[in-house]
């Protein structure tokens, strides 16, 4: 079961200017931020609120590390924007799985690391009507890292 919009993932071409954009326009701060080498991105992770299933809703901010990452073909194709919508779930395995069931791809065999140590899944975008989708289920978070 679906939880919660766990993120939207925003596709940026400088994290730091745009972290400064969201701080002074709206008060979001980072709450936690990392290099993903395996997915060729620096990111920003901005709480935006707390959930009743003890989660929280984000903004992730993604800048490429390397061109050859799937970040930045996005950005040379379409420029800066929305990315992708995450979905929380308490198990992306069988998520995954019963969504898969219903015909719907998706893009990795076996969920791989995602941020702040989630495991995570996407689904197809020409099989959401044109959206990245991706499946997350967040790993404890006690206290922000930076």
């Amino acid at each position: 079961m679906l939880t919660r919009i766990d993120h939207i993932g925003i596709a940026c071409f400088d994290l730091d200017a745009t972290v400064e954009f969201y701080r002074a326009t709206y008060g979001f701060e980072v709450f936690h931020s990392e290099v993903n080498e395996e997915q060729g991105v620096r990111e920003a992770m901005l709480k935006i609120n707390s959930t009743d299933d003890g989660g929280a809703s984000y903004l992730q901010l993604l800048e490429p590390t390397r061109e050859d990452s799937t970040v930045a073909k996005w950005l040379a194709k379409n420029g800066e924007g929305v990315h992708h919508i995450a979905f929380g779930t308490a198990d992306v395995d069988g998520e995954a799985a019963a969504i898969k069931d219903k015909g719907v791809r998706v893009l990795y065999e076996e969920p791989r690391r995602g941020s702040m140590g989630s495991r995570i899944t996407f689904l197809h975008p020409k099989d959401c009507h044109g959206v990245l989708t991706e499946l997350v289920t967040s790993a404890p978070v006690e206290s922000p890292e930076h």
